[in-house]
């Protein structure tokens, strides 16, 4: 009797505290709260609940038999109010709300982690439960029930139990669960008209019949199948997930379950799963919990489902994990190489990944970019380690070859990127320099890498002096062993160049390939189509890519007549002179004359004045090896135009900056400069040959013969001439400002009578501010010029009768030597006081 006694006073102190856990509940829900609260103080009532309800003893069996059969009825009576009372206050919080059938999701997993409480008995109460919310959802015009998923989950866990009564609950309470998914997909395909395409082809819904008779039958691959329809993919994804938490469990039994009903479903409906990275990092983690074999190879062959259906989804979450990769990592990795059908997708989404770049950082004192790598942008390395474990698998060599290209131009960008690391270790990652070698070997081109090997490319290549030089190495080596890709190559190549501007870095990789195969594959002249990219070239602003455009340029020499507009095509190099590059400039002189040397006679001449005139404007530049170069080049073109006088003529209107440079610091400028005047001399006869003899040489002797032989040959050119020695008034060079100083005088002396009042007047007040020159031998010259220019415009005669004497006057008008300022002395004295500074600097700088 103190049994019947105690489990009396359990069964009504039960039954007091469910009464007072439900006035709490009715409270609440008629209150203010905020719904967040109220749920979650809600939920600790229920839970405190189900506790003490279901940790009563059941009274099935007799267990409580006496011979007062009266008291043991009374007590079922009092134990099956209890469970009423109970499953009321659930009806309670599910008419208010239907999203508080989360609370039934909460149950499902208290009992999963008890065994001792009784499952059948907690089934029939959600099964009751979620009878009463299928039909209270038919009133609803949405329903709001996030909870479905993960309910559906636990209820197939039961749905496969080995006792038949669980078994027979379950059914039952999943029937009324999916009744009430099923209102939430017809809900949402009101509002949803592309469903057909999201959900594949389960998006329209079977019959009543068919799905009560589907689920009561207990046909796991039938339920997996209508779940995967019913269930809207945030929940179908709630589902899955819940299962894969459920494949580390402790329980084999439930383990076995969750794994059977996971991959039905997958293979059912995958392609209605979102949330994939979600997915693959609960695999990655459970996979990193040493698992069982049984289970390992369930997540893996998750990992393999997920990669059919979403492909990106999967390879941008596997490589965002840090480099190099775990055993979880790497075993999660073949699981994605195994179905050869997705290897193009998967490479796609690779490829992705490897146009990307590290963290570029500007170092703000020496205002210089440079890379980095931390955890933010360990990606590109992390697919370059992905290509290293697929590239070997059998269906990927099969699939590469139409990835060729991309995977060979994103790898050698790669490798560029670990060169330009600010920080370089012994011990760096060269995942994309494997990759790259395994890229040959499984697109047929082991002899390249065996001859890259001999070259020590590889044992080199993580030089970043030698990177450049490598890229020329690889495509040399391919060109050489004929690639059969190559066609494939150029026109990705083509394709990428056509689309517009990319990174720097990229871009002279995709032009050295792109140059590379046209000179091994294509014969001179390439089609337009090609030359187009080479003249824009030219002008880039990588000095690297603009020289290897004139190289190729200069290779066309032997059909430069077969190109059509030829004409752009120099002027285009002539534009190039105007480079901040040295290196480039010179390039474009060498290019230019090799060309002009092949070219046509008709077409040449054309060209010359304005080719002329490109030089000229060289003879200014800060380098003296340009300078050398424009004058040489400008004397062969003297000579080429020899038999052409009026072209010859029409070119020494721009002669000022030539004579100019005879005053150069640089000696082999000045040598040049020589040479172009002494071929002037022998195809114009102007007799300064003599003058210009070292032993004979006097800068203010020529000026003032070549003056006077410019103004009788080329008289109507004179302003021409003012004009450009104006300009050189203003140079930063001072042997340029002293030389046009003292060229102005004797353009001035030689030929006043030729100029008119208010050119005179511009003349004179250029003069006027070398006055104030911060050299102090341009201002001793420029007073004398400015003497000259005085005398001149006080005589000046009217403009009536100077265009008579310009008109008429047209014959021989030479004077006599009379020079005006004496330079050679003058000189003397410069070069000395010069000398003396230089040295007192040095000897100042000693102590």
């Amino acid at each position: 009797m103190d049994n019947m006694e105690n489990l009396a006073k359990s069964l009504w102190d039960v039954y007091a505290a469910l009464l007072c856990h439900q006035s709490l509940i009715l409270a609440m829900n008629s209150s203010s709260v905020d719904p967040l609260p109220q749920y979650e103080t809600q939920l600790e009532i229920v839970k405190s609940s189900f506790k003490m309800v279901f940790n009563l003893p059941s009274f099935e069996g007799g267990m409580y038999w006496t011979t007062d059969e009266e008291d043991v009825d009374d007590l079922e009576v009092l134990y099956k109010s209890i469970l009423s009372l109970f499953e009321d206050t659930l009806l309670i919080l599910v008419s208010k709300d239907l999203y508080k059938l989360q609370i039934l999701k909460e149950m499902t997993v208290w009992m999963s982690e008890d065994k001792s409480y009784l499952q059948e008995r907690v089934l029939v109460i959600i099964k009751r439960v979620l009878r009463f919310a299928s039909k209270k959802a038919m009133e609803y015009i949405s329903v709001d029930a996030p909870c479905v998923g993960i309910l559906a989950a636990e209820l197939s866990l039961s749905y496969s139990h080995g006792d038949f009564a669980i078994v027979h609950q379950a059914a039952l309470a999943m029937y009324y669960l999916l009744s009430i998914a099923k209102r939430q997909m017809e809900d949402f395909q009101k509002y949803k008209a592309t469903m057909q395409y999201e959900c594949g082809n389960y998006c329209s819904l079977i019959s009543d019949s068919e799905f009560r008779q589907a689920v009561l039958k207990h046909d796991q691959t039938k339920l997996a199948q209508i779940l995967g329809q019913i269930l809207l993919p945030s929940m179908l994804t709630d589902f899955v997930l819940h299962l894969l938490t459920k494949l580390s469990t402790s329980d084999q039994d439930t383990t076995i379950r969750a794994a059977v009903i996971l991959k039905l479903t997958l293979k059912c409906h995958a392609q209605k799963i979102t949330r994939v990275s979600q997915m693959v990092n609960t695999i990655h983690k459970q996979l990193n919990g040493n698992p069982s074999y049984f289970v390992k190879d369930v997540l893996l062959e998750v990992v393999t489902l997920l990669t059919q259906i979403s492909p990106k989804g999967v390879i941008f979450q596997l490589v965002d994990y840090p480099v190099p990769a775990d055993r979880a990592l790497m075993m999660m990795w073949q699981a994605v190489g195994i179905k050869p059908q997705v290897a193009p997708q998967v490479l796609k989404a690779i490829l992705l990944v490897l146009k990307d770049k590290p963290w570029e950082v500007v170092d703000s004192l020496q205002e210089e970019k440079y890379f980095v790598l931390d955890t933010t942008n360990m990606m590109p390395l992390a697919a370059s380690q992905a290509l290293c474990i697929l590239l070997p698998i059998k269906s990927y060599k099969q699939t590469v070859a139409q990835f060729f290209p991309e995977l060979l131009v994103a790898l050698m960008l790669q490798l560029l990127h670990i060169h330009q690391l600010r920080v370089q270790t012994k011990d760096r990652p060269l995942y994309a320099q494997e990759a790259l070698r395994l890229l040959l070997n499984c697109s047929g081109l082991q002899k390249v890498d065996i001859t890259l090997k001999k070259s020590f490319y590889w044992s080199q290549a993580s030089l970043t002096y030698a990177y450049y030089e490598g890229v020329h190495l690889i495509v040399r080596t391919l060109c050489d062993y004929n690639f059969p890709q190559f066609l494939e190559t150029l026109y990705y190549l083509h394709k990428v160049l056509v689309q517009g501007p990319r990174r720097p870095e990229e871009h002279i990789i995709i032009v050295i390939f792109f140059i590379k195969i046209l000179d091994k594959f294509f014969k001179d002249p390439l089609p337009e189509l090609f030359l187009i990219f080479l003249r824009n070239w030219i002008s880039d602003s990588n000095p690297e890519i603009s020289i290897l455009s004139l190289q190729k340029i200069t290779s066309m020499a032997p059909v430069i007549n077969k190109i059509e507009n030829v004409s752009i095509l120099l002027t285009s190099i002539v534009n190039a002179f105007v480079s901040k590059d040295k290196t480039v400039v010179l390039q474009a002189l060498l290019t230019l004359r090799r060309l002009i040397e092949k070219l046509d006679k008709v077409t040449y001449s054309s060209l010359c004045p304005g080719i002329a005139s490109s030089y000229f404007r060289l003879m200014d530049h800060f380098y003296g090896n340009i300078r050398n170069l424009a004058i040489r080049h400008l004397a062969a073109l003297l000579k080429d135009t020899s038999h052409q006088t009026s072209t010859l003529k029409h070119i020494l209107g721009g002669f000022t900056p030539l004579i100019l440079c005879l005053e150069d610091r640089d000696g082999t400028v000045v040598s040049a400069c020589k040479y172009a005047l002494a071929i002037c001399d022998s195809q114009l006869e102007w007799s300064i040959s003599n003058l210009l003899k070292d032993e004979d040489y006097n800068f203010e002797v020529v000026v003032f013969h070549i003056c006077n032989r410019l103004l009788l040959s080329h008289g109507a050119g004179i302003t021409s001439l003012v004009c450009d020695t104006l300009k050189f008034l203003g140079s930063s060079q001072v042997h340029l400002r002293r030389a046009a100083v003292i060229l102005l005088g004797y353009l001035a002396q030689l030929g006043g009578h030729l100029l008119f009042k208010n050119e005179i007047e511009v003349m004179a007040e250029a003069i006027e501010r070398m006055l104030l020159d911060e050299d102090h031998m341009i201002q001793k010259l420029a007073k004398i010029t400015h003497e000259v220019l005085k005398q001149i415009a006080s005589r000046s005669r009217s403009t009536a009768i100077k265009l008579a004497i310009q008109r008429f006057f047209k014959f021989t008008y030479s004077k006599e030597l009379k020079l005006l300022y004496n330079w050679n002395n003058m000189q003397l004295t410069v070069d000395e006081t010069e000398d003396q500074q230089s040295l007192l600097s040095s000897v100042a700088s000693d102590y």
